[in-house]
């Protein structure tokens, strides 16, 4: 037992080292339990130093898995009691994130009129599908429902064919969770100067059509305004696509620029005068270049192309990627607790980095007791809301 309290030990010493040198060290954050993207944001500022205290619903399913470096604490929040714990927990937060409708937070009593009243330098962000306003502010959706209303998911999809519904990375992490994240940052950053919180509303709709931008922009540019792909970078261009390997892997090519596209033929061991880079007969290429790759391996192709520029990389497996020699060198990946990996805190800071290892993702209400210590609460008190179902402790050997 002994042992174990001085590891423990060891390991919260270190976690404090760790979160020391970052950028983000000192900011408080109270994530309110949601899917994907605002575990995504609140992993983001657990990367970069922040501590949070995620609260999650007793008894709820635990779909958290972006949850390393995060304490969790299990709260009713239907009880009076339960709400008053939350209001403590924000009243000496930097940041609370939210990912309920519109009105939900209100109806709980904790809007953010409530809460900046109380602690005016709260950070309130509020990360939902569709904002705040609006009369699609209250419904249900999903990343294909916000990237549809965004207009981006018209873009994406093979000539002729319905718009193609990527996996869910568009709305839920780029235009959800990163740009939430952002939004706080430039927030926090605005309060070291103003000394008042404000609210951020994050809509998945406006994020995600937002980091398409460049989409609305370039319908003038010969690479793309075509219809949905005909273009050079939606599939049209037979130099900007995949294609399957002798193995039934894949290589990615995009070799757009002349002088890439020159660097591709030439290792293909196809003539430049027979097939010159051009759109206007891009079947002719692309049935060639299906062709030709089929003759050779992934690894003869990744062999060939591996010192040249001709912009042509294999498509690797997720349990590939981590052993790449390019991403052992940049330890781009970190080693999971479960043995497994997965992808470190981007991008790189020269002096405050992100962490450097993988943090332990908490059991759903694991710290409830720990917190509620550091609230001022006492063990009889603790262990009354414990049994009247106010909180959930998940592990019975916390010591009141």
């Amino acid at each position: 037992m002994g042992n174990a309290n001085v590891l423990k030990s060891n390991q919260s010493y270190c976690i404090s080292v760790i979160y020391f040198k970052m950028a983000l060290r000192g900011v408080k954050v109270i994530e309110f339990a949601g899917l994907a993207p605002v575990p995504f944001c609140g992993m983001i500022l657990s990367d970069f130093g922040a501590k949070v205290i995620r609260i999650d619903r007793p008894h709820a399913f635990d779909l958290d898995r972006q949850g390393r470096g995060k304490r969790s604490i299990a709260i009713d929040m239907k009880k009076k009691e339960g709400l008053r714990i939350v209001k403590q927990l924000c009243a000496d937060a930097d940041v609370l994130i939210e990912p309920f409708r519109a009105g939900v937070m209100e109806k709980l009593g904790l809007g953010p009129k409530t809460l900046l009243s109380e602690n005016p330098r709260l950070v309130y962000a509020r990360l939902t599908g569709y904002g705040q306003n609006g009369p699609m502010s209250t419904r249900a959706g999903h990343d294909i429902n916000y990237i549809a209303t965004s207009g981006v998911l018209s873009y994406l999809g093979r000539k002729g064919e319905k718009p193609h519904a990527p996996v869910n990375l568009l709305a839920d992490f780029a235009g959800g969770g990163m740009t939430c994240a952002l939004g706080i940052v430039m927030a926090l950053y605005e309060r070291s100067q103003s000394g008042q919180g404000q609210v951020i509303d994050s809509s998945m709709v406006e994020g995600s059509a937002y980091v398409a931008n460049w989409l609305w922009k370039s319908h003038k540019l010969d690479i793309w305004g075509k219809p949905r792909g005909e273009n050079a970078l939606d599939g049209g261009a037979p130099f900007y696509d995949t294609y399957e390997t002798a193995d039934k892997k894949y290589m990615a090519v995009g070799s757009l620029e002349p002088q890439f596209y020159v660097k591709l033929i030439q290792g293909l061991g196809l003539n430049l005068d027979e097939y010159p880079q051009n759109m206007t007969d891009s079947n002719k290429l692309k049935q060639k270049f299906t062709e030709v790759f089929a003759s050779k391996t992934r690894d003869e192709w990744t062999e060939i192309f591996k010192d040249t520029d001709a912009c042509c990389t294999p498509v690797l497996e997720p349990g590939e990627a981590p052993l790449h020699p390019h991403n052992v060198t940049n330890k781009s990946f970190l080693q999971s607790t479960d043995g497994g990996f997965e992808p470190g805190p981007a991008p790189r800071l020269s002096r405050t980095p992100g962490v450097d290892r993988v943090l332990e993702a908490p059991r759903l209400g694991q710290h409830t007791v720990e917190i509620l210590k550091e609230l001022g609460f006492s063990g009889e008190t603790i262990q009354k809301h414990i049994d009247s179902e106010v909180v959930l402790q998940r592990q019975n050997t916390a010591k009141l």
